[in-house]
């Protein structure tokens, strides 16, 4: 009977312990998942691609948006899905491109003694 008591509990303590390995990278891989939708979901970030990872439920956030509000968008976004610790961001904010004529209209030369003679402003 003694035999069958310890039979028994190593038995639990394996299948604990051999789960709670599979645990952890099924529930980091099920928060990239739902994180993924969520950005999907949200209006204000359509057309956004970005990479999410995770690792011990803290979500990895990387690759270019076009502002730093839409930076703080996804922040957010990741930051309300269930199961998620933190949000660590590699996320670039490209630069704003100027219009060709007016990127031209402030780089343009003046003849030199133009500006005390009035011309060129």
């Amino acid at each position: 009977m003694n035999l069958l008591k310890r039979t028994t509990a190593l038995l639990v303590v394996t299948l604990v312990l051999g789960t709670a390995g599979c645990t952890n990278s099924s529930s980091d891989a099920a928060i990239s998942s739902r994180v993924e939708t969520a950005i999907s979901k949200e209006p204000m970030l359509k057309g956004t691609k970005v990479s999410v990872s995770t690792d011990k439920k803290v979500v990895h956030l990387s690759g270019t948006v076009k502002s730093r509000d839409e930076r703080a968008w996804l922040i957010a976004v990741a930051r309300k899905v269930e199961g998620v610790k933190a949000v660590k961001t590699d996320l670039v904010v490209k630069p704003q491109q100027k219009p060709a004529v007016e990127a031209r209209a402030q780089h343009r030369v003046t003849p030199r003694g133009a500006e005390r003679r009035g011309f060129g402003q």
